[in-house]
C-alpha cells in the first residue's frame, strides 16, 4: 500500500522546529547540549508523548520513541536523524529527517495503521560534532564504535566535558548507550548539502552510501622571535610551514580520484600577533573519498608534504589523527525499498554517493541501512542561506515514508469510517 503524509503539517512542524534556536537571518544556532539544544530535546519529547509512544534516553542523551509492532519476532525499524546543528547553520539540516519520521508516524496514527514491525524514531545526540568533535559522536558509541569514557571526556572550546554538559541539561539517560533493540533495518532523510539533486532538476536521492572521512591536525613547532629584529634566514616559522601545507592539501585530491576532496578548516597561528614571528601553528584537514584506499593515500600524501614543510622551515610536527569513518555501502533491500517508493510516487530520483557523514554511517554496522535524500537549493549547507523548497520536502518524506512502510511491514489496515 502506499501512504501520503500530511503536507501541511509537515510544513508547520518544521516551522515550530525552526523556532527554536532560530538567528536573525532566518537560520539555526542549536549546538549540542546548549539550552536551545536543552529546549528542542523537550519539545521533541513532547511530540513523542501526545503519538503515546515508548520513551527511552540512554546515557549519550539519544532520545528514542517507539511505536510497537504486531509481530515480536520481526524486528523493529529504526528511523530519525539529529536536531543540533552548526554555530550558524540552516534548519533543514537533520531537522527535516527527524520531523519526517515523526510525521510518518503521525500518520501511521491517523490511518490506524499497524505494522509488523515495531518502529522506533531517534534524535541522535551531537551528529554535528561542532562543539564536541567528532560528529556522529553518539551513534558512534551506540554502535560500539567509540568507547563511552572517551566521548565523556572531550571537551569543548570553553574546557566543558560532554558529560558535564550533558548533565547540565538534565539529559543523560540510565539506559546504557548500546542497541536495546532487535532493530532488522534502519533510515535516515537528510538534505543532500549538495548539488547534485538541484543541479539535475530531481525530486528525491536515492542514497547508496558514505564516503570514507579523514580528520587530523598538524602541529608545527618552530621558534618565536621578534619580527623586526630576526633576519629571514634565522627564521624558524611554524606558520610558514602549515600555510605551505594548506597549499598543498588543497591540490592533493586532483591527483587521487574524481570524487576526492580536502579541505582545511582551521589553520591557528602562537602568539597571534603581528609583530611576533609565529612558534606554533595549528593546522586541520578533513578529506574524503568513497573508495578507503584512496583516503587512506591521501592520508599519507599529506603527512609526506607535512614533513617536507617542516624540514624546509626548520621547525617540528607532529600529527593527530580526530576521526577516522569508513566509506559504507547501504543494504539492498533497504536501497530497493527507496528506489521503489521513488517509482510508485512518481518522482524523479537519482541515485548518490553521501559527501558527508552521518549516523546511518554508524546504524550500517548494527543492521541493514539506508537513505533518502531531499534537494538542496544550490547545494547550500551549514549556513543560513540553507534552502529546500516546501514541495521538496514533502517529496523526500513522502519517500522516506513509504520506504519505511515497506520495510516495516503492513500488519493490518482498520478503515476510520
Amino acid at each position: 500500500m502506499t501512504v501520503n503524509i500530511n503536507r501541511d503539517r509537515l510544513v508547520e512542524t518544521m516551522k515550530e522546529q525552526a523556532e527554536i534556536g532560530a538567528t536573525e537571518k532566518g537560520g539555526l544556532d542549536r549546538l549540542a547540549l546548549t539550552d536551545a539544544d536543552k529546549a528542542i530535546r523537550d519539545w521533541f519529547c513532547e511530540q513523542l508523548e501526545e503519538l503515546g509512544l515508548d520513551i527511552r534516553i540512554d546515557e549519550m542523551g539519544n532520545i528514542f520513541g517507539y511505536r510497537a509492532g504486531v509481530n515480536p519476532d520481526a524486528g523493529t525499524v529504526l528511523l530519525g536523524s539529529h536536531l543540533d546543528s552548526q554555530p550558524n547553520g540552516g534548519i533543514y539540516d537533520g531537522a527535516l529527517g527527524v520531523i519526517s519520521a515523526l510525521e510518518f508516524l503521525r500518520t501511521l496514527e491517523d490511518e490506524n495503521i499497524s505494522t509488523e514491525s515495531g518502529i522506533e524514531i531517534v534524535n541522535w545526540t551531537n551528529e554535528e560534532g561542532s562543539r564536541f568533535p567528532p560528529a556522529m559522536m553518539s551513534s558512534a558509541v551506540w554502535a560500539g564504535e567509540i568507547p563511552i569514557e572517551e566521548a565523556y571526556a572531550t571537551t569543548d572550546q570553553d574546557g566543558v566535558t560532554f558529560v558535564d554538559a550533558l548533565e547540565r541539561i538534565d539529559y543523560r539517560g540510565e539506559v546504557p548507550a548500546e542497541p536495546q533493540r532487535d532493530y532488522n533495518a534502519s533510515l535516515e532523510l537528510h538534505i543532500e548539502q549538495g548539488p547534485y539533486l538541484d543541479k539535475g532538476g530531481y525530486n528525491v536521492g536515492i542514497v547508496t552510501g558514505i564516503v570514507g572521512l579523514r580528520w587530523g591536525e598538524f602541529t608545527f613547532y618552530g621558534q618565536a622571535n621578534h619580527s623586526g629584529t630576526t633576519p629571514m634566514h634565522y627564521r624558524n616559522d611554524a606558520l610558514v610551514a602549515a600555510s605551505n601545507l594548506v597549499t598543498l592539501i588543497r591540490v592533493i585530491p586532483g591527483t587521487l580520484g574524481e570524487r576526492t576532496v580536502a579541505t582545511t578548516g582551521v589553520l591557528e597561528a602562537d602568539p597571534a600577533s603581528i609583530n611576533v614571528i609565529p612558534g606554533k601553528a595549528r593546522v586541520t584537514f578533513d578529506l574524503r573519498d568513497p573508495d578507503d584506499q584512496i583516503a587512506d593515500t591521501g592520508v599519507e600524501r599529506i603527512k609526506a608534504e607535512a614533513r617536507a614543510a617542516a624540514e624546509r622551515e626548520g621547525v617540528t610536527w607532529e600529527y593527530k589523527e580526530r576521526m577516522r569513518a569508513s566509506s559504507v555501502d547501504f543494504a539492498d533491500r533497504c536501497v530497493t525499498a527507496v528506489r521503489e517508493a521513488v517509482s510508485d510516487l512518481g518522482y524523479d530520483g537519482r541515485d548518490l554517493v553521501s559527501g558527508a557523514g552521518h549516523d546511518a554511517t554508524y546504524t550500517a554496522s548494527v543492521c541493514d541501512t539506508g537513505m533518502v535524500f531531499a534537494v538542496s537549493e544550490g547545494g547550500k549547507s551549514h549556513t543560513p542561506e540553507e534552502f529546500t523548497d516546501w514541495d521538496d520536502c514533502y517529496a523526500a518524506a513522502n519517500t522516506y515514508a513509504n520506504a519505511a512502510l515497506s520495510l516495516a511491514g503492513v500488519a493490518d489496515v482498520t478503515d476510520n469510517d
